[in-house]
């Protein structure tokens, strides 16, 4: 699984203009599923973001975890984290698990964020719908984490 992790002062997401998840000051993960990914992927990878300390004590140093300033989080599938363009001008995603099973791990996912108890709201868009999403950064503040690397 691949996840970029953007810090944000807020966010939210539309479907066919209505919105259906926003939150305040937390983290908005885009997520992409590869074929090769497991539950375990998924559940390494929510702790692992579960914990980031990246956001800033009073000595404007990046310390405190989520759970530490009361932060949301907004999940949002995205397929395209597993495009390939090193070849030609359109990208291929040969890397991307089928929808089926991508929208398993997806929940996977969301809900083993949940089981963490860290963020204080859980929102998320849907899966396979043609999504607005709007991100205030803060920081900016941007990470990404692949299960690939994950020790």
């Amino acid at each position: 699984m691949r996840a970029v992790i953007q810090r944000v002062l807020d966010a939210r997401v539309e479907v066919a203009k209505e919105t259906i998840g926003k939150i305040e000051r937390g983290f908005v993960v885009f997520l992409g599923v590869r074929k090769t990914d497991t539950e375990t992927d998924a559940m390494k990878l929510a702790k692992k973001i579960c914990g980031l300390r990246i956001f800033e004590d009073k000595n404007e140093k990046m310390n405190l975890s989520p759970k530490a300033v009361g932060a949301g989080l907004l999940v949002i599938s995205n397929f395209t984290l597993y495009g390939n363009a090193s070849h030609g001008f359109r990208p291929d995603f040969l890397e991307s698990m089928p929808p089926q099973g991508a929208e398993k791990l997806y929940e996977k996912f969301i809900d083993f964020c949940g089981a963490e108890n860290t963020f204080s709201i859980i929102q998320h868009g849907k899966f396979r719908a043609d999504m607005k999403v709007t991100v205030t950064n803060d920081g900016p503040v941007t990470l990404i984490i692949d299960t690939e690397n994950l020790k």
